[in-house]
């Protein structure tokens, strides 16, 4: 499937790109390749295969949810960029 320059350029505005006539030209081989490639694999049997989820086998990484003593105010903003006594000095987001 050979898409046009004008396909390409309609799928560039959708994306809201601003291409060059070179980029166009480019994308659009581009493009092309990969639609032939999924037409390839659109053509494959495969009904003999199960549906998979993951390749890999699951496991749960997480670590115990263990209680421990809280940290203090020192250490929690010890590596604050910006800060005022124990508390995170930010700038401020809305004007006044």
């Amino acid at each position: 499937m050979e898409l046009s320059h004008d396909e390409v350029r309609r799928i560039a505005e959708l994306a809201k790109l601003d291409l060059t006539d070179a980029e166009v030209a480019l994308y659009a081989g581009q493009l092309s390749k990969i639609l032939d490639y999924f037409r390839r694999l659109q053509e494959l049997d495969t009904s003999h295969i199960p549906p998979t989820a993951s390749v890999l086998p699951l496991k749960n990484i997480m670590r115990p949810d263990v209680a421990q003593p809280p940290l203090t105010p020192q250490e929690v903003i010890a590596n604050a960029s910006a800060k005022l006594g124990d508390q995170f000095l930010v700038s401020a987001v809305l004007d006044e």
